[in-house]
C-alpha cells in the first residue's frame, strides 16, 4: 500500500502563491507518475497537472497552465505543485494521486490513478 499525504494548502489573496505538497510513503517503488486533482464544492473532481516518474514529462489542464508547476523529488518521495497567480475560482479541494502503470498517457482521467490522498485545502479570496 502506499499512503499520500497533502500539505501547503491555505487562505491567499487573489495574486498570490502557495506551494502544495505531496508526499509518499510504504510502497512507494510501485509508484510511477502523480497527478494532482482539485474539487470545488458543487462540482466534480478536476484533473490539474501531472508528472512522470522521472519527472521528464508533465500535463497540465488549460486553466492552470503557465500559472501552476509540478515537480518531484523522488528522493524525498514528495511531489509538488507550485500555485501562482491565483485566482478565486481557484478556490478548491486538492488532492494528489499516484499511478502503479508505467505508461504515460490518459493522466487526466481520475480512473487511472490507484491511490489518493485526502486533500489539502485552498481558498483565494478577491
Amino acid at each position: 500500500q502506499v499512503q499520500l499525504v497533502e500539505s501547503g494548502g491555505g487562505l491567499v489573496q487573489a495574486g498570490g502563491s502557495l506551494r502544495l505538497s505531496c508526499a509518499a510513503s510504504g510502497r512507494t517503488f510501485s509508484i510511477y507518475h502523480v497527478g494532482w486533482f482539485r474539487q470545488a464544492p458543487g462540482k466534480e473532481r478536476e484533473f490539474v497537472a501531472a508528472i512522470s516518474w522521472s519527472g521528464g514529462s508533465t500535463g497540465y489542464a488549460d486553466s492552470v497552465r503557465g500559472r501552476f508547476t509540478i515537480s518531484r523529488d523522488n528522493a524525498k518521495n514528495t511531489v509538488y505543485l507550485q500555485v501562482n497567480s491565483l485566482k478565486p475560482e481557484d478556490t478548491a479541494l486538492y488532492y494528489c494521486a499516484a499511478d502503479r502503470r508505467p505508461h504515460w498517457g490518459a493522466m487526466g482521467v481520475t480512473s487511472r490513478y490507484d491511490y489518493w490522498g485526502q486533500g489539502t485545502q485552498v481558498t483565494v479570496s478577491s
